[in-house]
């Protein structure tokens, strides 16, 4: 049987449907490809729903049962033997809950990401002292220092995205709760997340929004969330939105059209950059 993984990459996810669509294709169905590897039909399905990882001699079997050319087998399989290494992110393994893992992925993978947050600086966008104050009031005794340290470290490193070579576009609403919520009884803690918030914001690829208290209430005002959106035809647009012990992804085109259509109205009411900008050095005057 394939081993199991906490999470799967992206690359999994994306190769995982593209044998879903193939054997589709091919007018076979799940029983029939089990029949083939001589397993039993839950293997091909956790496959194909990337539940586990892709074994190669498993998947070369299955291509050419499909009728896949021999060269676009050895390029399926060159491409499933690179999902199958692992992310960056592993190496956080000991505070990376298995739910947050995907995440990460998805991150990483996606062109574009937008994202409503309701309470606090997004992570993405946080300086190292804020992270570290907002990762310590929500502990509730349960992560000591060296564990809180471990998770300031994992979130500056997802920063990096940012900085690399053809980034994802990153674009934000976020509501004015968090400029007026300060993290730390120390000023300069908001004043340098502040003036983080302008820097970013003179990047091509980073669009935040501000959500005033004046504008009144917007439909996204039940809980955070990030919509991911490829540029891979295989990977349909997802939602993630957490709670206090766990996530949900969602790729359901009714769910997803629906947070992209609240996306898109918090967008048209929030503040304009300008504004943002004006909102941001305003806020900071009072640190």
């Amino acid at each position: 049987m394939s081993e199991r993984r906490p999470a799967p990459t992206v690359g999994q996810v994306v190769l995982g449907r593209r044998l879903q669509e193939l054997r589709e294709t091919a007018g076979l169905r799940r029983e029939e490809a089990a029949k083939v590897l001589r397993v039993a039909p839950a293997t091909v399905r956790r496959m194909e729903m990337a539940e586990v990882s892709l074994k190669i001699p498993y998947v070369q079997v299955l291509l050419t049962t499909y009728g896949v050319a021999e060269r676009d087998v050895a390029a399926f399989v060159a491409l499933a033997e690179e999902a199958n290494e692992p992310g960056w992110w592993q190496r956080y393994h000991d505070v990376l809950p298995d739910w947050f893992s995907l995440h990460v992925s998805l991150e990483g993978a996606a062109q574009v990401i937008r994202q409503y947050e309701p309470h606090y600086v997004p992570g993405m966008l946080q300086t190292e002292e804020y992270a570290r104050a907002v990762l310590e009031a929500g502990t509730v005794g349960q992560s000591g220092p060296e564990s809180i340290e471990r998770h300031v470290s994992l979130r500056m490193a997802r920063q990096k995205l940012l900085t690399r070579t053809n980034p994802p576009h990153l674009w934000v609403v976020m509501d004015e709760t968090a400029l007026r919520r300060p993290v730390s009884i120390r000023p300069e803690v908001m004043r340098n997340q502040l003036d983080r918030l302008l820097d970013v914001m003179e990047r091509d690829h980073v669009t935040l929004q501000v959500a005033e208290f004046a504008s009144g209430p917007h439909p996204g005002t039940y809980a955070p969330f990030v919509l991911f959106r490829f540029a891979e035809p295989e990977l349909p647009d997802m939602v993630y939105t957490e709670y206090l012990t766990g996530a949900l992804y969602l790729d359901a085109r009714p769910e997803v059209s629906m947070h992209l259509e609240v996306l898109d109205h918090m967008a048209a009411h929030a503040a304009s950059a300008p504004r943002t900008k004006e909102l941001l050095r305003e806020y900071r005057e009072r640190f």
